[in-house]
């Protein structure tokens, strides 16, 4: 064998043994086009074990995606060992249970790392609950802090969606958020992180416990918060606060890592301006070269049929404005209600294309490896 032919093989050698080994050295670069799905240990096993996110790693791979989004900040706890979530509530970490199993200990962010850059597959770390602390039903450590937690007019801590949520102002609460983020980044050889609707108000009735209203009387000589929720004062009041935190997210996650991707999946706009007060298209605009904005855009356009899709990204265009290639369809294949068709779906990714945008990311892996497996493989194959 020639010289030429030496160094090939070289190099053919050399991919695969990073392959073989994580692809520990180097972070995968973000494809032409995004093919993601989100992984959870909710309503399905695709990660209940080691065993499992190794075969589901491989299954998506032969499926043909590129992108993996798996949990690992989750009702109250870190999915893998955190010293910050030690210090603030002396829990290192737990693992959601697999369903009908008991919970165990295991670094479910570490191993899904590890298998999913075996298999070429970009690894984005879900901190999936954001500010929201517990589900109402659940009585964790996290939720014993009251004085962190945001409330609504009569005192109650749970919210429309039925969680209760960590004051998304308090400083404990939003160093905690950071903090864990920036230790996974620092942690592990993550391709990126990312954030999604529970980093805002989660409702607009929330907002009056004692430290929200002291910090707007503070602001408003000494005046309390108005009682009607939809005050426009009142919305723009805490709307400009997310965003405050939202900045200053991304400014020191990107200190943590400037290589990272930062990724958001907020609620469709304006959807999530109106009841979230999260104007996440105006994230977009913030000036690229100080390094605080976000590098994605995943909204949930979640519909049960590809009309109401496609009506609803039309509306995510207009408002990502030059920023297209930034922005990714989060398109609902399984959930709550009937199934996205096959039909559907498949028109829904070709409009994502048709459109110039960044790529689609399904929810969730069950529609992916147990709904339509085959249709996809064939479809990525062909186009």
């Amino acid at each position: 064998m020639n010289i030429k032919g030496i160094r090939g093989l070289s190099v053919i050698l050399v991919a695969l043994i990073m392959i073989a080994g994580g692809c520990a050295s180097e972070k995968l670069s973000t494809p032409a086009e995004v093919r993601g799905t989100w992984l959870t240990t909710t309503a399905n096993d695709a990660i209940a074990s080691p065993v499992k996110t190794a075969a589901t790693m491989k299954r998506l791979r032969d499926i043909g995606l590129n992108t993996v989004y798996v949990e690992c900040w989750k009702n109250g706890y870190t999915e893998f060992p955190s010293d910050v979530m030690r210090e603030a509530i002396g829990v290192l970490m737990k693992v959601n249970p697999s369903p009908g199993g008991p919970a165990i200990q295991r670094d479910l962010l570490a191993e899904s790392v590890r298998e999913a850059h075996r298999n070429g597959l970009r690894c984005i770390a879900w901190f999936e609950y954001g500010f929201m602390a517990a589900y109402k039903d659940t009585h964790n450590e996290l939720r014993a802090r009251r004085d962190w937690i945001v409330l609504n007019q009569d005192g109650g801590d749970v919210a429309k969606n039925g969680f209760v949520w960590l004051n998304p102002l308090h400083p404990d609460a939003q160093n905690l958020l950071i903090g864990i983020v920036v230790e996974a980044v620092k942690k592990y050889d993550l391709d990126g992180v990312q954030l999604d609707d529970r980093i805002v108000w989660p409702s607009l009735e929330m907002g009056y416990d004692d430290f929200t209203k002291k910090a707007y009387a503070a602001e408003h000589d000494g005046k309390q918060p108005p009682a009607d929720i939809r005050d426009a004062q009142w919305c723009a009041w805490r709307e400009k606060k997310v965003s405050e935190f939202a900045r200053r997210f991304v400014r020191e996650v990107r200190q943590a890592n400037p290589k990272i991707v930062i990724s958001l999946s907020p609620g469709p706009h304006p959807w999530a301006k109106e009841n979230y007060l999260c104007d996440w298209p105006a994230w977009s605009r913030w000036d690229r070269r100080g390094g605080e904005t976000w590098d994605e855009f995943i909204p949930q356009c979640y519909r049960l049929n590809y009309a109401d899709f496609a009506k609803s990204w039309q509306d995510q265009l207009a408002a990502i404005g030059s920023r297209r290639k930034d922005l990714i369809a989060g398109i609902r294949v399984v959930g709550d209600g009937p199934d996205l068709s096959w039909d559907d779906l498949k028109k829904s990714i070709e409009l994502t294309r048709a459109s110039g945008a960044g790529g689609h990311c399904l929810w969730f892996s069950r529609g992916v490896l147990d709904l339509y497996p085959e249709q996809l493989k064939a479809f990525y194959r062909s186009r």
